[in-house]
């Protein structure tokens, strides 16, 4: 049986904050940047981001199929910290969360997910079996170093286009 615990990485772009924070904290935008995320959708009438706005994300891994969870927006703090839990039947609870810092001309962002509940054994079996999570911990890995990656470079276009 896997485990989970924590992972976080960072990286350095050549971006204002705010820009950086923009595109973390709409969930339009990380369904197009993020390596899991495939759609997102506001529920119970939630517009946009806001502590204890919950959306539908459908999440999937190259080659199997996809599945549905509802996060709730934790922390909204522009342009410091967004984050999102995560809880599931079977498949404990998850907080993402995305930490912003000037660092002179440049923006530090800080991707993390912790586990806050761990995933139980049937979750683990379906996990596995079902949803292609065999190593569940090296997809989180490479999901978030991939996503920073994207991040980084759709923070860079916008601001190069802007001319700032």
């Amino acid at each position: 049986m896997q485990t989970l615990t924590r992972d976080t990485d960072s990286i350095t772009i050549d971006a204002p904050p705010d820009i950086v924070f923009g595109l973390v904290s709409d969930i339009d935008q990380m369904a197009r940047i993020s390596a899991e995320l495939v759609s997102c959708r506001w529920l119970d009438g939630a517009t946009g981001p806001a502590v204890g706005a919950r959306f539908e994300a459908v999440n999937q891994l190259p080659g199997h199929r996809p599945w549905k969870n509802r996060p709730v927006i934790a922390a909204y703090d522009p342009p410091r910290m967004f984050a999102t839990s995560r809880t599931e039947p079977f498949a404990g609870t998850v907080v993402w969360t995305y930490e912003i810092q000037s660092v002179g001309n440049l923006t530090q962002l800080t991707e993390s997910h912790n586990v806050v509940k761990p995933v139980s054994r049937l979750g683990w079996l379906i996990i596995e079996r079902g949803f292609g999570g065999r190593d569940r911990a090296g997809n989180l890995r490479a999901g978030i170093q991939e996503t920073l990656r994207a991040i980084k470079a759709a923070a860079e276009s916008t601001t190069a286009a802007a001319g700032t």
